[in-house]
Order: structure tokens, then C-alpha cells, then sequence
């Protein structure tokens, strides 16, 4: 059989056949002004779409889907905390005109590939159309995944890839545990929270996010306090992986989980861990990770300075470190969408 090389697989792969000089859109153009605008899509019809972005140039370029889904989500993320527009498509990631195109390119629009090449552009064409389109959101992952394949296919290739393109550790590392969860669950769909205590345990709790603090120097309290009995579970509010599990001096045994959103979520003051899961590990929404205490201030083992409870933080990362926000209302929210899905 004759080889068709990749971008004409590309055609085959996305549009089915081949037709010269003609250009397939992947998603249904938008409704004319004249027709009734469309149902706004499910959640799950997003996911599935955006996945099969992902596998489409992960089959041509041999990079797994989850490394381009880490990619995406991480983009995503850092948007939100440094508050860029939102790409309107499924693919956060995008690219200048500059990068795209070169940066000592005459034309900020060229959409040819050797041109862009010739300037040391990123631009590639990966939707088979003969265009490398900045706007097109095939275009824009191949031109990622040829980036990264620059150093080489192997997993330390890619990572090194990464690093280039970042110019930042902390983005790698992010970018590797999106791609963990991904990879692990096979879904993109994992955004679900849970409430961090079980609803039917006895817990009470209020707004305590920047009160005054005075142990060990005067600050600012960052995050919650639910108020329960000694040894009711304490549960993971997301999926996410283990950053740090052990003793603080302030907070006690603790332990720390980044979820999907590049939120750390803090778990202070318990009484002990959930020996099935350890630093490095990938937990579940509503996994069990420990138990309510009263350990933190002083050296490891002190406990029993001040009643019993889940000092809940979260903090989030805007690519340089990380910053503490109220976990009030996500807590009231997260309890109020567990209490409903036990209902249905």
C-alpha cells in the first residue's frame, strides 16, 4: 500500500476521504443568524470532543493523548489565575502571532509552513487543509507536539521538551501529574468534588478565612475550620495527586493534594493518615486520607492544644507559587451538590 505521509492520513483520519482542494470543518459551523441557536453542549459532550482532539494527533505523532491533555489543562488553569481571556474552542492552548509565525516574519497572518519555517515559527498544519492556521485547534496541538518531539519520543525527551517550551520546573511538573490523573482515570471528565467530611457525621463549620492567628508569631488564617468529633473521616474533596503527607509544625499531621484546577487543597490537625495512600499517590473525590484531630503546634506528636478539627486551605498556583484563597463558599458548595446527587 502506498504510503500517504501525515498530513494526508490526517485527511483520511479526520474527514473520511480525500477531496483536492476542498476543507472539512470538524464541528458544525456556526447557525446561521436565521436559525434558533444551539443547546449550550453538556459537560461530558465537551470532554468527549476535546479527547478526541487529543487521540487524533496522538495516533499521528505517536505522543499519548494525556500528555496533550495535561498540556491543555495546564494553559487552562494559568489563564484563570492571571486572568487571560478563555480560548472560545475546546483547546485552551494557544500561541502569538509571533510564535506562530516567526518572530522576524513580515506576515503575522502566514499561514504557509515553509515560510513559517523558514522564520523559526511554531505554526504547523495539522488538520490537512495545506494551512498552518493559528486559529485552527488541530494545527495548534500538532505544532505543540512537534515542538516537543524536537528532543526526541522517550518520556525524559518529552519532559525535556517541555522544560523548553516553559522555561519553568514547577510547569513541568504540573503538566507530568494532569497527565498522571488523565492517564490513570482514561477520562477527562474528573472534575467532580466532594464534600470533605461525610454528610451524615456530626461537623459544624463558618467562614474563618483571614481572621487573626497569633501561635507563633502574629498571620492571617488561611482557610476553615470544621469543627468535628475525634476520628471522623476526613475525605478528599477532588481527584488530585499527594504533594505532602506528614507533620507540620503549625499545622500538625497534614496532608496536601493538587487537584485538576492547580488547587492545593490543605488538610491540617489530624489525628493520623489512611495508611493505604502515601506521598505521590493518585486519590479519588471522596477517598478517605486521614481522620480529625487536634495534633500541630509544637514539635511532632504534640496534640490536644485546642478542640478537635479539619483546618481545610486552598491555595492556587499562578505558575510561580502558590496563593491562599476563602475555601468557604466551595465548601458550602460542594456539600450542597453531594446532598443532591444522594437524593437522585
Amino acid at each position: 500500500m502506498k504510503a500517504i505521509g501525515i498530513r494526508g492520513f490526517l485527511k483520511v483520519f479526520i474527514c473520511g476521504s480525500i477531496l483536492l482542494g476542498t476543507s472539512f470543518p470538524i464541528y458544525a459551523a456556526a447557525n446561521p443568524p436565521s436559525q434558533p441557536a444551539a443547546e449550550p453542549k453538556s459537560l461530558s459532550a465537551v470532554f468527549a470532543e476535546r479527547k478526541d482532539l487529543f487521540d487524533k494527533i496522538s495516533t499521528v505523532t505517536g505522543i499519548p493523548w494525556y500528555i496533550f491533555a495535561g498540556i491543555d489543562q495546564y494553559e487552562r488553569t494559568i489563564q484563570l489565575t492571571r486572568k487571560r481571556p478563555n480560548s472560545d474552542g475546546l483547546i485552551a492552548l494557544t500561541f502569538t502571532e509571533l510564535q506562530w509565525c516567526g518572530m522576524m516574519n513580515p506576515d503575522h497572518s502566514d499561514t504557509n509552513e515553509s515560510s513559517i519555517a523558514l522564520f523559526d515559527g511554531i505554526g504547523k498544519d495539522g488538520s490537512g487543509d495545506g494551512k498552518a492556521d493559528r486559529l485552527n485547534e488541530l494545527d495548534r496541538l500538532y505544532a505543540i507536539a512537534n515542538y516537543l518531539l524536537k528532543q526526541g519520543s522517550g518520556d525524559e525527551d518529552l519532559r525535556i521538551g517541555l522544560w523548553e517550551y516553559y522555561q519553568n520546573t514547577r510547569s513541568v511538573e504540573r503538566i507530568e501529574q494532569f497527565a498522571r490523573l488523565y492517564a490513570e482515570f482514561e477520562t477527562l471528565d474528573l472534575h467532580e468534588h466532594t464534600f470533605v467530611m461525610p454528610l451524615n457525621a456530626d461537623y459544624s463549620y463558618r467562614s474563618t478565612w483571614g481572621a487573626s492567628r497569633g501561635w507563633g508569631g502574629y498571620r492571617i488564617h488561611e482557610g476553615t475550620d470544621l469543627f468535628a468529633g475525634y476520628g471522623v473521616p476526613v475525605r478528599s474533596a477532588a481527584y488530585g495527586i499527594i504533594e505532602v503527607m506528614g507533620w507540620n509544625v503549625y499545622g500538625g499531621w497534614r496532608v496536601g493534594i493538587r487537584d485538576l484546577n492547580n488547587v492545593y487543597h490543605y488538610y491540617a490537625h489530624l489525628s493520623g493518615f489512611n495508611k493505604e495512600v502515601k506521598e505521590g499517590d493518585i486519590v479519588k473525590a471522596g477517598q478517605i486520607i486521614g481522620w480529625v484531630g487536634s495534633s500541630g503546634y509544637g514539635k511532632q506528636g504534640t496534640s490536644g492544644k485546642f478542640p478537635s478539627h479539619l483546618h481545610y486551605g486552598l491555595y492556587r498556583d499562578n505558575g510561580l507559587t502558590d496563593w491562599s484563597f476563602d475555601p468557604y463558599p466551595h465548601l458550602r458548595k460542594w456539600e450542597r451538590e453531594e446532598r443532591i446527587r444522594k437524593k437522585k
